[in-house]
């Protein structure tokens, strides 16, 4: 049974911001010495690492979930949160991560090469980062936003120089085992290899890889096959060599024909990355020469291939006949190709500032509620997360920033009515103006209880009991 895997579906899912808290500072004599609550940790990213150790995308097979660690939430006296652990995934060279609508994310490439597959969310602030000369002692906390979830598709494409294609049982995984050290299934019968593989060649002074797919039929870039689940594997190469067995007695089959089907079935293939495969430099070998009638059969179809301008080898992988001169020139075609290959440059920081009328957020009319609005954004939608709608005073900070983003104004503008519906993300809320001339998003702003109870006995309070305790009445002391 194989244990290769070369695509999974895998479900990522951040770790949660933590929350904030709303603490005051207490001491002897000192009962309220102000907020010193403290921020919640950032949840932990789930990161995509190539690994030059890692060959298969077997472990996310029987592991598809993967959860980075949740931040801690504050405490008092100004005490941070913990961030959550990020959890680092190991990729083989040459993943391509995907939406599974197709959407190309990243192809990692290069060992150490990452990717943020799903971002943690931010905690939340503590009540002494919301202090302000307008609200001193605020006695809520923001909620820590959660973890970025997504599903992604892992592809492994294999990173080769060199392809080798060709119909079944034509000599590719005979041919790889002699040029490298590996070690492929070979047997006397058709799709012997089920799962590409990859060798090392070393060549003069040029090192290069090769791969070797499972054999491909007529209508494989249709699915017919093991052709379509594999040809992903040859869309790196440099070059890509047609092995050709001269020794078939299949009826109906000869070198030529077999090229041109496999050819067609190329030029139907559209890599994802770019490119087209139809345009890559061809190599043809024909293979297993060592037979009398397979070398006469070969000298008659080498002039028709070089007419088209390809290479033409005469190999046998039993005697090794040929194998040098086509290491050699393979060599020199990778050399090539990688000469004519752009300077890779280092990463540049690319600065996007805001567009000038770039108000953050928008409002549409609700498709379900004839009377309401909907409102987007990342600001607003993230706000709301935040919120602990159990708290006035939070949902009335909420409605001050939505207020000061001018969410309000624009609501107003929009022509909204009092009553009508208001959806910010999963929540909704009803309008009602505030001011003249000015929408409120939310009802009933929050007020801090604490500050409507004053307890405090005032100064003529307290003069007017010494003076009751001394048995003195009002007008004598005064006198």
């Amino acid at each position: 049974m194989s244990r290769f895997v070369d695509r999974v579906v895998i479900h990522v899912a951040a770790g949660d911001g933590g929350n904030g808290v709303a603490s005051v500072h207490r001491e002897k004599y000192k009962p309220l010495g102000g907020p010193d609550g403290g921020n919640g940790g950032n949840g932990g990213d789930v990161i995509l690492v190539v690994d030059p150790g890692v060959h298969t995308l077997l472990d996310f097979h029987f592991r598809p979930n993967a959860s980075g660690g949740n931040g801690k939430p504050g405490q008092g006296a100004n005490r941070d949160g913990a961030n959550g652990v990020p959890l680092e995934l190991k990729v083989p060279d040459g993943t391509v991560i995907m939406t599974e609508d197709g959407e190309v994310l990243a192809d990692l490439v290069g060992a150490g090469t990452q990717f943020v597959a799903a971002a943690g969310g931010r905690g939340g602030l503590g009540n002494a980062a919301l202090a302000s000369k307008a609200r001193r002692a605020p006695g809520f906390a923001l909620l820590g936003e959660p973890g970025e979830r997504r599903d992604l598709v892992l592809e492994l494409r294999s990173v080769a120089d060199v392809g080798l294609v060709g119909f079944p049982s034509a000599g590719k995984s005979s041919l790889i085992s002699v040029l490298s050290a590996a070690r492929p299934k070979i047997a006397d019968y058709p799709f012997t290899t089920l799962v590409p593989n990859l060798g090392v060649i070393t060549s003069g002074d040029h090192v290069f890889t090769m791969a070797d797919v499972p054999g491909l039929i007529p209508g494989a870039s249709q699915g017919k096959g093991l052709g379509l689940d594999f040809l992903r594997h040859i869309e790196r190469c440099a070059v890509l060599v047609h092995v050709v067995d001269c020794a078939t007695y299949e009826p109906g089959r000869d070198p030529m024909s077999d090229v041109d089907a496999l050819e067609a079935e190329l030029e139907r293939y559209t890599p994802a990355l770019g490119g087209e495969l139809a345009s890559r430099p061809r190599v043809v070998v024909l293979n297993k020469i060592d037979i009398p009638d397979a070398r006469d059969l070969a000298d008659i179809v080498r002039p028709d291939f070089e007419r088209r301008g390809w290479p033409v080898f005469e190999v046998s992988t039993a005697t090794r006949e040929g194998l040098r001169e086509l290491t050699f020139a393979l060599a020199e075609v990778v050399e090539q190709y990688r000469a004519a290959q752009p300077v890779v440059e280092s990463t540049r920081v690319v600065l996007r500032p805001k567009a000038v009328d770039d108000k953050g957020f928008e409002i549409i009319p609700d498709p379900d509620d004839d009377t309401g609005f909907i409102v987007t954004g990342d600001r607003p939608q993230r706000w709301v997360l935040q919120t602990d709608f159990n708290n006035d005073e939070a949902v009335g900070y909420l409605a001050d920033r939505l207020n000061r983003l001018g969410v309000e104004d624009t609501l107003a503008a929009m022509g909204a009515q009092p009553g009508c519906a208001v959806t910010i993300g999963s929540w909704t809320f009803d309008w009602e103006p505030s001011t003249p001339g000015v929408a409120a998003m939310l009802t009933g702003r929050g007020t801090d209880v604490r500050l409507e109870q004053n307890d405090r006995v005032g100064a003529a309070e307290r003069k007017m009991q010494r003076r009751l305790r001394r048995g003195l009445a009002v007008e004598d002391e005064d006198e």
